[in-house]
């Protein structure tokens, strides 16, 4: 159960950082997260 839910998390985490990845700047910052801030955001989401 606990490989299941870390490799579930971790699919998650690389799906949420490929799809920030390919914004531009601009639909970055009309979310309000700065290229720097993708990883955070994508270990945010993942753990929910």
């Amino acid at each position: 159960m606990n490989f299941s839910r870390s490799f579930n998390n971790w699919r998650k985490y690389r799906q949420t950082v490929t799809e920030l990845g390919r914004m531009t700047n601009r639909e970055l910052h009309d979310l309000g997260i700065d290229r720097s801030d993708i990883n955070r955001v994508a270990r945010e989401a993942s753990s929910r």
